[in-house]
């Protein structure tokens, strides 16, 4: 099985769609038509409620086309100062495609529910981890650890979505 690393001369993608599912498309198409292989893409970010869904789309450059993690988080916490816990309602979500030429592909959404914090808490992970509070835990993703945030992430989820689907094909 090959690895995006196996195919340095790949371009990078832009990822100027307005949904998930269009940049995790876009990213899939491009690398088939490079390898001709069967792809697995995805596309995923942070929606928070009272800003309408915002940063979506634009969770790794929501400070700035180059922004750093600590400027998305503190652009972020700015936003929702005066914002009182109950409205601070946000979730991670993720889309995965499996592409297999044409319009041969599926899709697997993954969402991880909670809230933002009002500061950041917790030294694991990246991203908006140390803000994003799990109400099944009342911790941020950054307090969690790996081994939990990678069982119940919004990617994981997506994965879980996918490798049921394979399995119930392979039947």
């Amino acid at each position: 099985m090959a690895s995006i690393d196996d195919y340095p001369e790949i371009p990078d993608v832009v990822e100027d769609g307005s949904s998930f599912f269009e940049n995790a498309m876009k990213k899939a198409r491009l690398i088939f038509d490079y390898t001709g292989q069967m792809v697995i893409a995805d596309d995923s970010g942070l929606e928070v409620d009272y800003l309408g869904g915002r940063p979506g789309v634009h969770s790794s450059r929501y400070a700035g086309e180059n922004a750093t993690d600590e400027e998305n988080n503190k652009k972020l916490l700015s936003e929702l100062a005066s914002v009182p816990d109950e409205k601070r309602g946000a979730a991670f979500r993720c889309v995965l495609i499996l592409f297999m030429g044409s319009e041969n592909y599926e899709s697997f959404e993954g969402k991880l529910e909670g809230k933002i914090g009002t500061e950041l808490k917790g030294n694991e992970g990246f991203g908006y981890d140390p803000v994003f509070i799990v109400s099944e835990y009342g911790k941020t993703v950054a307090e969690l650890g790996a081994s939990i945030k990678n069982r119940i992430s919004h990617r994981a989820v997506a994965f879980q979505k996918l490798k049921k689907s394979l399995k119930e094909e392979v039947k």
